[in-house]
């Protein structure tokens, strides 16, 4: 459903349907990636990593990152390009978090789970009423 809202690039009203960006920007965006795209699919830029990426065509980081995880650019593909863990900031090709901060948050979780686990059993309080 459309609903009025500030563009994220630009900060203009525009009428959103499911891009959060104005159309002067998305057409703006869409000439970057064309650059990017255009790059990166020459043989000798496969293995070109987004540092490389930026340098060479001028794109923000950010932009190619996101572009890294709406899918628009295809890590299978292009085996150099990801994005930063959340937590670490080693570079990653999907989710959020790397495969060692994942494990650590699992982790965490599990030790956190049985303590509360253990302070739960040994907590039991009965009231009685006094007279």
């Amino acid at each position: 459903m459309a609903e009025l809202s500030n563009c994220k690039h630009c900060g203009k009203i525009f009428v959103r349907t499911t891009i959060d960006v104005c159309p002067t920007c998305r057409k703006e965006q869409d000439e970057k990636y064309e650059s990017v795209y255009t790059y990166i699919r020459k043989q000798e830029h496969r293995e070109a990593t987004v540092n490389e990426v930026h340098e060479a065509t001028g794109v923000e980081e950010k932009l190619i990152y996101d572009w890294i995880k709406e899918g628009r650019l295809k890590t299978t593909e292009f085996s150099n390009l990801g994005y930063p863990c959340k937590s670490c900031g080693k570079r990653i090709q999907s989710g959020s978090l790397c495969l060692s901060c994942g494990a650590r948050l699992q982790n965490d979780l599990k030790t956190n789970n049985e303590q509360q686990e253990k302070n739960n059993r040994g907590s039991t309080t009965y009231f009685t009423k006094s007279k």
